[in-house]
């Protein structure tokens, strides 16, 4: 995420995400697993990469559906693909569940990201999941939006830049 309009496109590539009951499935076995509620996991997903949509590494170099620093994965992955959205999220859980997320979600947030407004993004999608019980399927319709200098850009399914270029560049072709 970032807070001013970008002058650079990103070096993504967005794909379909799996499917929505195949995704809803993991959130609640990892639950299941390990006690985070799943509406977490899904809004966690929702907030880093649109529901597995992006796929590039962050500019901190953190990778895969759930957006892990390699360290971190090496430490939570539970030994699975960081890139496979099933993996990821049980991975998630398991960070979380270790940062004691089952009694205090807030500080397992922060320890996932060190934000106070990445914990409030991620509470506030959650809670409108629980509150709203087809707003999960809304969110795993939306798309990505860039914001850019250039205004906000929407990036389909197959928008694939390999190396950052200027925005303008990309408005152009």
């Amino acid at each position: 995420m970032h807070t001013k309009p970008a002058t650079q496109m990103p070096a993504w590539r967005i794909v379909a995400p799996a499917p929505a009951d195949v995704l809803l499935a993991a959130y609640q076995e990892a639950e299941a697993t390990f006690g985070i509620p799943w509406r977490y996991l899904a809004a966690i997903n929702l907030v880093e990469t649109g529901l597995g949509r992006i796929r590039g590494t962050s500019t901190a170099g953190a990778q895969g559906p759930m957006q892990f620093m390699p360290a971190t994965w090496d430490a939570y992955g539970g030994g699975g693909d960081i890139n496979d959205t099933h993996d990821a999220i049980m991975g998630a859980a398991r960070y979380l569940a270790a940062n004691n997320g089952a009694t205090d979600i807030d500080n397992a947030l922060y320890r996932y990201n060190h934000s106070n407004h990445y914990v409030a993004g991620v509470r506030l999608y959650a809670d409108l999941i629980a509150e709203h019980p087809r707003a999960f399927l809304a969110f795993y319709h939306w798309g990505i939006w860039y914001a850019s200098d250039h205004g906000d850009l929407y990036l389909p399914v197959g928008y694939e830049e390999p190396v950052s270029v200027p925005v303008s560049e990309y408005v152009a072709r």
